[in-house]
């Protein structure tokens, strides 16, 4: 391997940008597309791109077995944990570290007018709304990962399919 596609690999890793791997590795401008995407189809190059990511997985400890285990744990979060009991919503500090890291997508607080008092003062009431981040795409992405067959986009199929016409039943 040449030290402009070793360059590659590593650049690669970053986005999985095969283009912009190929800018960052040194290739002019006007062919890094195609010489991205060709470097991708080398067989010395694909197999140091398949190494390098499963050091990283190593290193980070994040892989297929994490990725899923996590997704499980965000699935199966209950809401009712970041609610105190008189369903007022719990500082973040006291929510489980699962809603901490990405369940709640935002939290808004809105000052709402609900009424007057007795002597016709503006009476005003916080509200909390928070925003929960996709919990179906979670679903997809398990099912996806465990292959359930309903979250294909596209089944494929080899092989052919025999059809039997009795005889008597083509004449109909």
């Amino acid at each position: 391997m040449t030290p402009k596609q070793a360059a590659f690999v590593r650049e690669y890793l970053i986005d999985l940008n095969a283009t912009q791997a190929a800018l960052r590795a040194g290739y002019s401008e006007r062919t890094a597309r195609s010489i991205g995407q060709e470097n991708l189809t080398k067989p010395d190059i694909a197999t140091a791109i398949a190494a390098a990511k499963a050091e990283r997985s190593e290193r980070t400890k994040v892989d297929a077995d994490w990725l899923l285990m996590r997704l499980a744990e965000e699935a199966e979060a209950d809401v009712a944990d970041i609610y105190d009991e008189r369903g007022n919503l719990r500082p973040v500090s006291e929510w489980p570290m699962i809603w901490r890291k990405g369940l709640v997508a935002g939290v808004e607080t809105v000052r709402e007018r609900v009424g007057e008092d007795e002597n016709g003062n503006p009476e005003y009431a916080t509200v909390q709304k928070v925003k929960l981040s996709d919990r179906i795409k979670r679903l997809e992405l398990i099912g996806k990962h465990i292959d359930v067959q309903a979250f294909k986009e596209r089944i494929e199929h080899t092989g052919g399919i025999t059809v039997v016409v009795d005889a008597k039943d083509a004449a109909l």
